[in-house]
C-alpha cells in the first residue's frame, strides 16, 4: 500500500526528471527534426531515382549515423567552446578585480548608473555588489561582457542530439525495414509518408514548447519544411536518374 508520503515522493522525483529532461528538450526537438527531415529527403530522392529498397535502407542508415553523429558533436563542442569561453573571461575578470579594484568598482557604478540609479542608492548598489566578489565577476560578467553561463552538460546535450536524431529519424526507414523482412504489398513510400508525416505533428508539438509559439504555427512550419525537402529531393532523384540513364 502506498503511503501519502510515498505518492509525494514519487511525485517529486517525477518532476524532476522531468524538469531536467526539460533542460535539454530545445536539443531533442531539433536533432529529431533534422534526423526526420534529412533522412526522408532520403529516402524520397532515392524513391525519385527509382534505386531498390535495400540501396534505400544502406543510404538511409548511413546518413541516420553519420549526420547524426556529426550533428551530436557539433553540439556538444559548441557548448564546450561556449562555456571554455566563459571560464576564461570570468578569470580575467577575478584577476582585475584582485588587482584594479577602482576601476573596476567604477564600472559597475558606471553600468547602474546608466539604468538611473543616483545618490545614495547607487552608492548602496554598487557596496553591496562589489563586497561580495563572486557576485561582482557574475555581475561584470552579464552586465559588461553580455556573458551568461551555460550550465547545461556539454556530453548531455550531444547525447540527447544524437538520441532524437536517431529515433525520430527512424521514422521514415521503418517502412521499409518491415518489408525487408516481410514484404508490404502497399506503396511502400506511401506508407512512409504518412509516418513522418506523423512524425513531424509530434516533433512540431513538442518545438511549440521550446519557442512558446501556437501548436498550429510549430506543427504547420514542421510540416512544410518536411515537404519541401521530400519534394526537391524526389524530383532531383527522378532528374538525375532519367539523366545518367539516357
Amino acid at each position: 500500500m502506498t503511503t501519502p508520503l510515498q505518492g509525494e515522493n514519487s511525485i517529486h522525483q517525477k518532476s524532476g526528471l522531468f524538469k531536467r529532461f526539460e533542460k535539454y528538450l530545445g536539443e531533442f526537438v531539433y536533432g529529431g527534426i533534422d534526423g526526420c527531415v534529412t533522412t526522408f529527403a532520403v529516402v524520397a530522392g532515392s524513391v525519385g531515382a527509382g534505386l531498390d529498397s535495400a540501396i534505400i535502407l544502406i543510404l538511409g542508415f548511413a546518413n541516420l549515423l553519420a549526420d547524426g553523429f556529426a550533428m551530436s558533436v557539433g553540439a556538444y563542442l559548441s557548448t564546450k567552446s561556449e562555456q571554455d569561453n566563459y571560464n576564461k573571461h570570468k578569470k580575467v575578470e577575478y584577476w582585475e578585480i584582485d588587482n584594479l579594484p577602482d576601476t573596476e568598482k567604477q564600472e559597475i557604478r558606471d553600468i547602474y548608473a546608466a539604468k538611473g540609479f543616483e545618490g545614495e542608492l547607487l552608492n548602496k548598489v554598487v557596496e553591496v555588489i562589489t563586497n561580495d566578489k563572486e557576485v561582482w565577476v557574475n555581475t561584470m560578467m552579464k552586465e559588461e561582457l553580455q556573458m551568461i553561463k551555460e550550465d547545461r552538460s556539454p556530453f548531455w546535450i550531444g547525447a540527447t542530439t544524437y538520441i532524437s536524431f536517431i529515433l525520430i529519424g527512424l521514422i521514415p526507414l521503418v517502412t521499409y525495414v518491415i518489408d525487408y523482412f516481410a514484404p508490404i504489398s502497399y506503396n511502400l513510400f506511401v506508407i512512409t509518408s504518412v509516418l513522418t508525416a506523423l512524425g513531424f505533428l509530434v516533433i512540431g508539438w513538442l518545438k511549440t514548447y521550446v519557442n512558446q509559439t501556437s501548436a498550429l504555427k510549430g506543427i504547420l512550419e514542421t510540416l512544410v519544411l518536411g515537404g519541401i525537402a521530400a519534394v526537391v529531393s524526389y524530383f532531383v532523384g527522378d532528374f538525375l536518374e532519367q539523366l545518367i540513364t539516357r
